[in-house]
């Protein structure tokens, strides 16, 4: 109650200073002229304040016309009839007022001689005046509505961004699901010790899935124990043939990253860089801050890309990975760019904002 009660003040006061100041400027002309300064002020003054008085009511009448806001025509019709009472009662609020500032007598404002005055002068003056009025609120009536449907298509946007995530995400689920399973189930027969370390483990996994629910967005670290379950079951596997070394400065662990966004990398690494190498190899995950932005890469010394590789025929992962990065920033700083390793294999390499990762986080 008190903050409208305020803004009607403020917005009374600056009417107010608004109507005056249109008044002093049309006053100006005339004060070279023989009649005294004064009274020429207080007569513009005067004639400017009988609108300032009408404005309100203008506006409530266009409110309550019966016509699209968008129908302009029509509108502007209405309201050149409307304008012309209008213009009447406003010679007499006009005369009003010059009568309360000393300008008139208050002989000259009974009967019809404000009326005589609008009509043989000022009356398609006042109906201009009238007119501008309408369009400066009609103005404000389309800035309110601009301004109110961007905010809906940004919410549109923002919905259909979230409901986007919220499809990757699920489609990563499963995507991993299966392979974790694909890869139990090869050792179920042949070596059941095995596969019921790699179940537990499994579980574990799934365990950290569940408590990060369907946030977007995860600490470096809690990704980092994540990844941790998941290479142990791929040494499990492997055994010795997969090295694995990790490089991630305590400064990194706690910045947001997109969930589940090591998983993908280091499997892509382990699956088409090693797992068709003779003998195995080494994965390395490392992280940086420079710039305000993350930097994280996985590399491995497997087969590399080959001959025919191009940069559009990525895996379900690693396409899925660089999909969310590309919602969840939309920065030049961001994204997740795929080449040849120095001295073979293949290098991933993932870019993060610091400042728009923290503004995402759900935590």
């Amino acid at each position: 109650m008190e903050n409208g009660s305020y803004s009607r003040l403020r917005l009374v006061l600056i009417s107010l200073v608004a109507w005056t100041a249109v008044g002093v400027v049309f006053a100006m002309p005339r004060f070279a002229s023989t009649t005294a300064w004064w009274f020429v002020l207080r007569t513009s003054l005067a004639d400017w304040w009988a609108w300032a008085l009408l404005v309100p009511m203008i506006v409530a009448v266009d409110r309550h016309l019966p016509i699209a806001v968008n129908r302009l025509g029509t509108r502007l019709a209405v309201h050149i009839v409307i304008g012309i009472p209008t213009t009447l009662v406003y010679s007499y609020v006009s005369a009003a007022l010059q009568v309360m500032l000393g300008v008139m007598p208050w002989p000259d404002m009974i009967g019809l001689g404000p009326l005589h005055e609008a009509l043989k002068g000022g009356f398609l003056w006042s109906l201009l005046v009238y007119l501008l009025v309408v369009g400066g609120w009609q103005a404000v009536q389309y800035s309110q509505h601009y301004l109110a449907s961007q905010l809906r298509l940004e919410r549109l946007e923002r919905n259909f961004s979230e409901a986007r995530l919220n499809v990757l995400r699920m489609q990563l689920d499963p995507h991993f699901l299966f392979n974790a399973l694909n890869t139990i189930s090869s050792l179920v027969v042949s070596q059941p010790k095995l596969a019921r370390g790699m179940i537990e483990q499994l579980g574990d996994l799934l365990r950290l899935s569940l408590e990060s629910g369907r946030r977007q967005q995860v600490r470096l670290g809690k990704e980092l124990e994540f990844l941790g379950h998941y290479l142990a079951i791929q040494k499990t596997r492997f055994g010795d043939s997969l090295h694995v070394v990790l490089d991630v400065p305590a400064s990194a662990r706690d910045v947001m990253v997109p969930s589940l966004i090591l998983q993908p990398l280091v499997e892509n690494a382990v699956r088409h860089g090693l797992s068709p190498r003779p003998g195995g190899g080494t994965v390395w995950v490392r992280a940086m801050i420079e710039d305000a932005v993350l930097f994280i890469t996985v590399e491995d010394d497997g087969v590399g890309l080959g001959e025919n590789w191009a940069d559009d025929r990525v895996g379900l992962g690693l396409g899925i990975t660089r999909e969310r990065i590309a919602m969840l920033h939309h920065t030049q700083d961001a994204g997740l760019l795929i080449g040849p390793r120095e001295g073979g294999g293949t290098v991933v390499r993932v870019s993060i904002p610091i400042s728009v990762t923290e503004a995402y986080s759900d935590e």
